[in-house]
């Protein structure tokens, strides 16, 4: 009898471009944590909460104030990778996506390409390069993103890769005839 995780990987195979989030299972973004455990727990806390604080004034479109929370977070813990994250999207929203990229690539660094926070950064950092058409440096992204376990980076992976879309819909395809074969008709 086949796992959870066998069937979901069986359905990604069938099934590549499958919508982000259909493959239960399969995603493991959600397990990742960052590895904060030698930061001060005080700290910890205080820039927990004010990239708390800086979330939800970016949700209601006060990027000014957001900016200011991130700011003051990563002058309280600015070896820590999360902020950096978060000040980038409120960058990328503000039309600075040159900031965005080097906020990307210093949370990339700090978490050392691993963890929550390098899988995102990986993830935003693939979409400003695509969108800016530098689609082999995104499919680099979008694949060490995949690695690390995101199920949305292992879909632009396959859009940007078309020899792996070509494959897998081949291989269905012979998965297909295999199970339906096609009778011939008795005439």
């Amino acid at each position: 009898m086949a796992s959870a995780h066998d069937k979901a990987v069986l359905q990604a195979i069938f099934s590549p471009t499958t919508p982000f989030g259909d493959v239960p299972g399969l995603n493991q973004e959600e397990e990742l944590t960052d590895d904060d455990s030698s930061f001060d727990p005080v700290l910890l806390k205080q820039v927990k909460d004010l990239e708390l604080k800086g979330v939800s004034a970016a949700e209601a479109g006060d990027m000014k104030t957001a900016l200011h929370h991130f700011n003051q977070a990563i002058q309280i813990l600015p070896s820590r990778a999360s902020a950096y994250n978060n000040r980038a999207q409120v960058k990328r929203l503000q039309g600075d996506t040159k900031g965005a990229i080097e906020d990307l690539e210093q949370a990339i660094s700090l978490s050392k390409d691993n963890g929550r926070s390098a899988c995102q950064a990986h993830v935003q950092r693939g979409l400003l390069l695509r969108l800016a058409c530098r689609d082999e440096e995104a499919r680099a992204d979008f694949e060490r993103a995949a690695a690390l376990g995101s199920e949305f980076a292992r879909q632009q992976a396959i859009i940007l890769n078309p020899y792996a879309a070509l494959c897998n819909r081949m291989l269905s395809e012979v998965i297909g005839k295999l199970r339906n074969p096609e009778v011939p008709e008795m005439q």
